[in-house]
């Protein structure tokens, strides 16, 4: 279900159609955490089965985009320190390994380059274009700093926590936009262009400050609001 492995339109089963437009809408932040897919509402919504509706689900639960919850169903799960952690834990280990090998093979960033320009240009549209563009554009200059390692199975790391890590970026909306995620993206391909530990030091920081951190503050934030409202 990435940019990549998605199949046309015409060619994909009714569990995919389903998916598809249910990982629309959750990467465009429609649906808030805590959320629960009700297959009846969901049946009748697409006019399908709800063996139709429990095949997409579980293909957004593949995803990292909601999980199973017993006699709950699908929900969207909540923002949590140990998520985060997890997920840039595995994107450290993941982007920085493949970087140090592409940095060791004297591997061109052009792509890299090619895609922050795509950033930018979706930075300039009038109105600013769905949250979820953005993140792909996102997604596709990290996952060509992962292909510039030339390992496939690096790649197919990256793309099974690639939806994941788009829907926590939802939780940063207001911390970002456009603009900001392509400067902080310019600034981080000239430093890869330049290689040696510039270009680790950068992506560590990227990932650590402009991904975690953020998410933290953005969790701090949900927290302090539920407290407030004495939830």
């Amino acid at each position: 279900m990435t940019a990549s492995s998605v199949r046309s339109a015409e060619a994909r089963t009714a569990p995919e159609r389903v998916a598809a437009i249910l990982r629309d809408e959750l990467l465009d932040g429609a649906h808030p955490v805590g959320t629960r897919f009700r297959e009846e509402d969901l049946a009748e919504r697409f006019d399908v089965g709800r063996n139709t509706i429990r095949s997409g689900l579980r293909l957004l639960v593949e995803r990292g985009l909601v999980v199973h919850e017993r006699n709950r169903g699908a929900v969207v799960p909540p923002l949590s320190r140990r998520r985060i952690d997890e997920v840039f834990d595995y994107r450290k280990v993941l982007e920085l390994g493949a970087l140090r090998m592409a940095l060791d093979a004297s591997a061109d960033f052009g792509p890299v380059l090619a895609q922050v320009e795509q950033l930018e240009s979706l930075a300039e549209r009038t109105p600013s274009p769905p949250w979820r563009e953005l993140t792909e554009a996102h997604s596709a200059i990290h996952r060509s700093i992962v292909a510039a390692a030339g390992n496939q199975h690096l790649v197919d790391s990256y793309q099974r926590c690639e939806d994941e890590i788009r829907l926590l970026l939802t939780f940063v909306r207001p911390d970002f936009d456009a603009a900001r995620l392509a400067t902080v993206h310019r600034d981080l391909v000239e430093q890869l262009q330049q290689g040696g530990q510039a270009a680790v030091d950068a992506l560590t920081t990227d990932i650590d400050q402009a991904g975690r951190a953020a998410l933290l503050t953005a969790l701090r934030r949900a927290e302090e609001s539920a407290r407030l409202l004495g939830r």
